[in-house]
């Protein structure tokens, strides 16, 4: 069977990646330079190289999603640092989820669990600034990519 687009499902995960790799590749370009030890310069470097590849290949799919579109330019404002926290709550959820179906005793499962909702407070609180502030256009799926478009483009030409 071959589709002409990509589901949606498979459209929401690339959204994902594309975005936190792009704010992940801005955030290495900005610290290498603060990096003196040579070893570890190369490996920024070739994480860098590596992450830049991804998003261009990931970049491709962008024209089958459903009902994507293009538009310009990308800037590091608040809106970068907003999406950063965003991703840093997702991951804190995801990975406090884990740490709990890890855990064996009962006051440290207490501990992750408090951890836990206060992640899924945190990534509310964020949610709902980037919503309200236009920055995250949750219900609009066109936005939505042409939003991590920018953003991919910005941390690519950095």
């Amino acid at each position: 069977m071959t589709r002409q687009t990509l589901a949606w499902h498979e459209t929401m995960e690339l959204h994902e990646l594309v975005a936190s790799q792009s704010i992940g590749l801005m955030k290495l370009k900005m610290g290498l330079r603060n990096i003196d030890d040579n070893l570890l310069r190369t490996i920024y470097i070739q994480t860098i190289n590596e992450l830049e590849t991804g998003i261009k290949e990931l970049l491709q799919f962008y024209p089958s999603a459903p009902q994507a579109g293009h538009t310009g330019g990308y800037r590091v404002t608040d809106s970068f640092y907003a999406g950063d926290l965003l991703v840093f709550a997702k991951t804190a959820v995801r990975n406090l989820s884990i740490a709990i179906t890890e855990t064996a005793t009962p006051v440290l499962r207490k501990v992750l669990t408090k951890q836990l909702n206060q992640a899924i407070a945190m990534h509310e609180r964020i949610f709902l600034y980037m919503y309200n502030k236009g920055q995250y256009p949750a219900y609009d799926l066109t936005k939505l990519l042409r939003n991590d478009m920018n953003l991919a483009r910005q941390a690519l030409s950095m």
